[in-house]
C-alpha cells in the first residue's frame, strides 16, 4: 500500500526540477501595453482547430495585459537564445524595452511581438482563460504560425538550462 504525505510548496518544487520543458517566450502588445515573459508551462491543446495553452502567474500585475490585449504569440527558443530567455524571465530587471531588444521581432496576424529565428512561433488570438491557484491558464487560437530552422532546442532542467 502507498502511503500519503503531505506535500508542501518545496518538496513540489524539488520534484518539479525533474520536469525537463522546452523554454518559450510569451508575448503580447496592444491597448494595455506590451509585454513579454519566459515560460515552460506551455503545450498544444489541439490541432482542429489549432489551439495552444500558455500559464503564467496570476499574482504578478505585469502580466494582466496577456489578457486585456486578447492576443499573445509563444515564441520557443532555441538553445543559443538563452540570453534571450535570461531577459525575460524577470531576474535580471530588465525593463520591457531592454528585454525586447535582445531580439529581433516582427508581427504575424494578432499584433503580438514574433521572435524572428525562433524554432516556432504561434501567433495566438485569447479564447479562454482559467485561474488556478497561483497561475491563470491562457488558451490561444493559433492565427498565424511561423516554423524556423530545426535547431537544438533550449530546455530547462534541474534549475539550469541545458540544449537538447
Amino acid at each position: 500500500m502507498l502511503k500519503k504525505n503531505d506535500i508542501g510548496p518545496q518538496a513540489y518544487r524539488d520534484a518539479m526540477a525533474h520536469f525537463a520543458g522546452q523554454v518559450h517566450v510569451v508575448t503580447t502588445d496592444g491597448p494595455a501595453g506590451r509585454r513579454g515573459a519566459t515560460v515552460i508551462a506551455a503545450c498544444s491543446v489541439s490541432d482542429t482547430p489549432p489551439t495552444v495553452l500558455v500559464c503564467l502567474n496570476r499574482e504578478n500585475p505585469k502580466n494582466e495585459p496577456f489578457v486585456a490585449n486578447g492576443r499573445f504569440a509563444l515564441n520557443t527558443l532555441a538553445s543559443h537564445q538563452e540570453p534571450l530567455s535570461v531577459g525575460f524571465s524577470g531576474m535580471t530587471g530588465l525593463p520591457v524595452e531592454e528585454r525586447f531588444a535582445l531580439g529581433e521581432w516582427d508581427v504575424i496576424s494578432t499584433g503580438a511581438p514574433t521572435l524572428k529565428g525562433a524554432l516556432a512561433v504561434f501567433d495566438c488570438e485569447l479564447i479562454d482563460t482559467k485561474d488556478l491557484a497561483t497561475h491563470r491558464v491562457l488558451f490561444g487560437k493559433v492565427t498565424g504560425l511561423r516554423i524556423g530552422d530545426n535547431l537544438r532546442p533550449l530546455i530547462y532542467h534541474d534549475r539550469g538550462y541545458r540544449a537538447l
